[in-house]
């Protein structure tokens, strides 16, 4: 099997583990996330053990695959180089954060609830494909400016 069909498999077999995993912690259920956002309403603290775990799952499976120092299926990892926090980053963000407590959804959830049939994520994937093209687009175009 070639190097990128087994890209493609880790790839695929991420993701499928990424939504089964949103699903049983109920991520996908924007009620849910809506109530752990709530903090002066019907607060619902349980997504925080969903956030502890993940951390504290990322940080073992960082430590340990960092230890090989290349990627099983690629020459090399593929990180952020900027560190900055400029205005780009906090609006993006704050963006993010607005849309994610209106809608109660985030892409993952969103597109993990599409397997589910779920007619709200019809509407909000759209929206945030619109957004990242938005994006990608003003990037672009001030790029262009700038040369």
């Amino acid at each position: 099997m070639s190097h990128s069909t087994l890209r493609n498999l880790a790839a695929l077999g991420s993701g499928v583990v990424f939504g089964v995993g949103l699903s049983l912690a109920q991520m996908t259920n924007p009620d849910k996330v809506l109530n752990f956002l709530d903090i002066s309403g019907h607060w619902d603290p349980s997504l925080l053990l969903v956030l502890g775990g993940a951390v504290v799952l990322s940080a073992i499976a960082f430590l340990l695959v960092f230890k090989r120092g290349t990627p099983l299926w690629d020459g090399q990892f593929h990180l952020p180089l900027s560190k900055a926090i400029d205005r780009p980053l906090i609006v993006g963000s704050a963006l993010f954060g607005i849309g994610w407590g209106l809608s109660g959804y985030c892409p993952g959830p969103a597109i993990a609830s599409l397997g589910f049939g779920n007619p709200e994520a019809l509407w909000v994937l759209p929206s945030i494909i619109a957004g990242a093209a938005l994006q990608r687009w003003m990037r672009h175009s001030q790029a262009a400016d700038i040369d």
